[in-house]
Formats: C-alpha cells, structure tokens, sequence
C-alpha cells in the first residue's frame, strides 16, 4: 500500500460520500486506501460510512463509541493506515483532493518527513483564523515549531513517523506535537483553499481553549519552567535587596523601617515557594508525560479490520 487517505468524520452525511468518490477518480492511477473514521456523529454519518466500506474495497470504516475530537480520531485512522505515506485530510471540502498528489510529490522531491499544506488565501470563518494563528504562535514556543511553518490539519506523514507517532497511549493526543517529538525534517507546499461545501465549523471557544490547555500543559514543561525561572528571579532579587539592606543597616547609611523587613520577608518566601513548586512541578510534569496510560479512543467496531486479522 503506497498511500493512507485518513479523513476523522464529524456530522458529514452530505459531504463524506461525494468526498470518498473524488478521492476514487483523482487517485485511480494510485495504490491507496481510505480510513474513515466516525467521531460520534449526530447525523447519518455513520451509516453513510459503513456503505462506503461496502462499496469500495479500498475504504475501512472506524465507529468510535462517542466524539472524542479531532485529534483522537485521527490517531485511530493512523494506527489502521498502512500506507507508506499517510495524508489526513478534513471531511468538508476545503482541501481539494487533488492536492494529495502535491503533497506526495513534494515529499519525495524534498525527502520530507511531513509536508504541510499552506494557503495562500485561507477560507475559514475569522474566528477559526485567529484560533489557528494564536494556535500557531504558542506552538512557536512550546514544541519548537519553525515560526514561518503553518500547522494545517491537511498534511501528510511518512511511515516511519506515523509508527512513532501511534505509540502514543495517552488521552490527549496532539498530532503536531507528537510530530515534533519524531522529527524536525518538516516542510510545506501551498495548495488552494475552498470554502466550506455544506453546513459550518465546529470549531468552538471551549474547543479552542481545551486546545491550548493542551498544547500548553501536554506538550511542553514550559510553562512549569517559568515559574521555576520566576522563582529564581524572585529569589534571587530578594537575596540582592538583602544584602543592600544588611550593608545599609551596618554602615548606619539608612534605618530600615519595620515594613521594609516585612516586605523583604514575604519577598524572599515567595520566592522560595516558587522555585520549590517550579522543580517539584518539574518531576511530576515528567511523570506525567511518560506514565499517562488513559486510552485515547474506544473503537466501537472495525469489520474489515476484523476480517483481516482473522484471514
């Protein structure tokens, strides 16, 4: 199998089946597979899904029990893509397929292990746009993404990486963090942008805000890392304004009022307390990230996987 088309599927009973046939002209001339994977949808989704895996040979369908996001749902499709390249591409038709071929192109050209789309005009609400830039910048800093690389969810993943990337057990996965714990021989190619086919985003505040909570506590021991550096800042003023007031004090140069010590007390243990929270945040934190175990997704069926196995 040379190509893995992953697509997490999300209230699109008018969109995924038109989808799925595109796929099936513009790729005829390739070896590949569809995974669709159903994240809880409320509409017919499901149903649509399952007679699509009957249709076509090349399409595997993934039931999950409830919607567990986004993310979630594309680290099941890759755990049953077998693809050399594995592309994940939204549901709703803003992403061309027709790209995919851009996108393998570019990885073998340029030996990439993962190929970003960009746009040069990006369709999405503004909301969503603000979302993925200030998405973006934090990225910037908490897993070291090049600060001119746009994190498009329309991308494709060599196998090698996709098999470092499905080790992954925990319950929060983040697919470009866990990209960027593998590898950094990442690049991109720009492909249009369309509007939405049908329906609207579900792109949300709570959405948005679970995500930078998880990209900003899940991905990085940054932020436990600058509490332990306020820590130290403080401390270590508290120190330097200490020894002034002790040197002042001796020399008779001034009287130290009352306040001031009481100040300089609260200052000094304040201190303390944060560079003492900031390394104890610093071991838990890690035994966090190396010891979560909760299960990302629950499967509720996979027929063809089934089959496969037992044949």
């Amino acid at each position: 199998m040379q190509l893995t088309v992953v697509i997490p599927v999300y209230n699109s009973e008018r969109t995924i089946a038109p989808l799925v046939e595109r796929l099936q002209a513009c790729l005829a001339e390739q070896i590949f597979e569809v995974v669709l994977v159903n994240d809880g949808s409320a509409d017919r989704s499901e149903v649509i899904c399952q007679q699509l895996e009957e249709q076509y040979s090349n399409v595997q369908f993934i039931s999950l029990r409830r919607n567990f996001g986004e993310f979630n749902a594309v680290l099941c499709g890759l755990n049953h893509a077998s693809g050399q390249y594995v592309v994940i591409i939204d549901d709703d038709f803003q992403n061309p397929p027709e790209a995919i071929l851009t996108l393998v192109a570019t990885a073998e050209t340029e030996k990439y292990d993962v190929v970003y789309s960009r746009y040069e005009q990006k369709q999405h609400h503004w909301f969503r746009n603000l979302g993925s830039w200030l998405v973006n910048k934090l990225t910037t800093y908490s897993i070291g993404k090049p600060h001119d690389l746009y994190l498009s969810s329309f991308k494709l993943i060599r196998r090698d990486v996709v098999d470092e990337i499905i080790r992954y057990r925990g319950p929060y996965p983040y697919i470009d963090g866990l990209i960027f714990r593998v590898t950094r021989n990442v690049g991109s190619v720009m492909v249009p942008h369309n509007s939405r086919a049908e329906g609207r985003s579900s792109y949300t505040v709570r959405k948005l805000i679970g995500l930078f909570i998880n990209v900003f506590v899940g991905y990085s021991l940054w932020p436990i890392r600058v509490f332990t550096w306020l820590g130290a800042l403080s401390f270590g003023l508290s120190l330097l304004s200490g020894l002034m007031l002790l040197i002042g004090w001796l020399s008779n140069a001034f009287s130290i009022p009352g306040w001031g010590i009481v100040v300089w007390a609260v200052g000094a243990g304040l201190g303390i307390q944060l560079l003492f929270l900031g390394i104890l945040g610093e071991y838990l934190g890690k035994l966090f990230m190396a010891y979560s175990g909760l299960p990302p997704y629950v499967e509720k069926k996979s027929e063809r996987m089934k089959e496969r196995k037992s044949g």
